[in-house]
């Protein structure tokens, strides 16, 4: 089992308080997770203020840091933590400049770049960024056609691409990744998303969901990848949790329900996430119970935990958090204790 950290590169506002982290933070945070033996760290992607956070946060917009650039800070800094988005919002992006991105970013940290997309959560962001002219856009459609054009630029030396959202001519894209094929992961918990993982990805990386529907859509996800002549093993399944450790169940679900991330689920509550399952269904406990929920986890066929976040008031609160977590349950789990 791997775990690995989400950093607040889009978080301000949406789970925790503005203003939280700077530059400075990210570095020492990925530095952090390095020596205390996490996976990798992960940044997510907003370029603009969401309604519900402007209710929150009247007249405060959240800074938010595109995070490919965060990470190959850090990857300047480190020397063996991967570097992860969680997820890059592929609808808003140009796919020729995203891929010679992600593969220069590879290449720069001697190939410990992942690159998670996903059609992000909320469209009047999307709205925001494009305006009119993707007012009539179906972002899932431009998922589609974002995909098959990645799949062509990372794999072919030159290529050709026209749909409806995107085209390209005679693109040479030069070099590859170091490892082949490049470690592409698909967010969503949806159906759609299932799809989209068992074609495409080399990991699966959806938000929480309760157990039950987590282990069918995994092993639904396993079937449809043999179905098209994969090996369902090679793709990773790395759900997004939250994680609250104190030292009861009572005092963490208190620190939790008292986080902006609840505001947060409730404004997406329009996913069909039941809410009611949010502390049973995401890292909430203390370390032994948590350890409990790991082995579930695991037993349903998860791989990692990734991009984990922690919601907190204040960046030293965030890294006790994470320090926490990686003394009282990572290690265990590493050491073969639970």
């Amino acid at each position: 089992m791997k775990f690995s950290v989400c950093l607040s590169t889009g978080f301000e506002g949406v789970m925790v308080p503005i203003p939280f982290a700077g530059p400075e933070d990210f570095i020492a945070q990925g530095q952090l997770c390095e020596r205390l033996g996490y996976d990798s760290v992960w940044g997510n992607d907003h370029v603009t203020t969401q309604d519900y956070v402007r209710g929150l946060y009247p007249g405060k917009p959240p800074n938010f840091y595109e995070p490919m650039m965060v990470l190959a800070a850090i990857g300047a800094v480190t020397t063996r933590l991967k570097l992860g988005t969680a997820l890059t919002v592929l609808p808003m992006r140009d796919p020729v400049y995203l891929v010679k991105q992600a593969i220069t970013l590879d290449q720069m940290t001697g190939g410990r770049f992942i690159m998670g997309v996903g059609l992000g959560a909320y469209r009047e962001e999307f709205l925001a960024w494009g305006g009119s002219r993707v007012a009539k856009a179906r972002r899932g459609d431009m998922m589609d056609e974002g995909l098959q054009a990645l799949k062509l630029l990372f794999e072919e030396p030159r290529c050709s691409y026209e749909g409806r959202y995107y085209s390209f001519k005679d693109v040479e894209m030069l070099p590859k990744s170091r490892a082949q094929p490049f470690p592409l992961y698909i967010g969503g918990h949806n159906l759609e998303a299932v799809e989209r993982a068992a074609r495409y990805g080399q990991g699966w990386l959806p938000g929480w969901r309760p157990l039950r529907e987590m282990e069918e859509r995994i092993a639904a996800l396993k079937a449809r990848a043999g179905q098209l002549g994969r090996d369902p093993c090679e793709i990773e399944i790395a759900p997004q949790f939250s994680v609250t450790v104190d030292k009861t169940l009572e005092a963490a679900e208190q620190r939790y329900m008292a986080s902006g991330l609840v505001a947060h689920r409730r404004s997406l509550a329009y996913t069909g996430r039941d809410l009611s399952h949010q502390v049973v269904a995401n890292l909430v406990g203390s370390p032994e119970i948590i350890l409990e929920k790991i082995d579930k986890l695991r037993a349903i066929g998860v791989d990692h935990c990734c991009a984990l976040m922690f919601p907190a008031n204040s960046v030293a609160e965030m890294n006790e958090q994470v320090e926490w977590f990686a003394t009282g349950v990572m290690a265990k789990v590493t050491a073969g204790l639970a």
